[in-house]
């Protein structure tokens, strides 16, 4: 009688478990057909590196009052050296707490990033969203840096429809990942001419 029960709960567990519906998608290379994100990502970039280059001109300049506070130190007066010194510490503490300001956790690159990325990344989720309900995906996945995904069947791909969703169209060709190691020694990807790498 045990063994019956036990069989029954293993088939219904199974039937449960083959009802469920899954796909993945691959954000990042949705992200990368998306016009405005790249455009978007161009600009942070272009911003980051007007900030750093401020900053690094701000501990450059600190530097040299360094420097020319180091060869003048002996000649000047111990209430002129204590006020140089203090304008020294201000410099820097001025140019960190920029740093920090632009750079920091919620600084302004972080908040830049939100403020042109979020809508855009909200997209795409919204559009994975309605495919998904549409098609009664329990599940969707995301492939992008294959940490957590460690194989997919090519047609539960929807990244190309995601795409159509938000009305744009793929430019780069989808083609599998596959090792040249695995191509040397595996059958069924040597019969396979389709299958190449990006």
């Amino acid at each position: 009688m045990k063994k019956i029960i036990i069989s029954a709960i293993l088939v219904l567990a199974t039937s449960v478990v083959c009802a469920q519906r899954f796909a993945f998608v691959d954000s990042e290379y949705i992200l990368s057909n998306i016009p405005e994100y790249n455009d978007a990502i161009e600009e942070i970039d272009d911003l980051s590196i007007r900030w750093q280059k401020e900053i690094e001109e701000r501990f450059q300049e600190i530097d040299r009052l360094f420097q020319r506070f180091q060869a003048e130190a002996p000649l000047l007066s111990d209430d002129m050296r204590r006020r140089r010194e203090q304008e020294i510490v201000n410099k820097e503490k001025e140019a960190q707490d920029l740093q920090r300001r632009r750079f920091g956790a919620e600084g302004d690159l972080f908040k830049k990033r939100q403020e042109m990325l979020r809508p855009i990344q909200d997209r795409v989720y919204s559009s994975i969203e309605k495919i998904a309900k549409n098609r009664n995906y329990e599940f969707v996945f995301d492939r992008s840096d294959n940490a957590n995904l460690l194989y997919a069947d090519t047609r539960r791909d929807i990244s190309n429809e995601i795409l159509n969703d938000m009305g744009l169209r793929p430019s780069n060709r989808r083609t599998i990942e596959v090792s040249p190691e695995l191509q040397r020694t595996d059958p069924l990807i040597q019969q396979n001419t389709n299958v190449g790498t990006r």
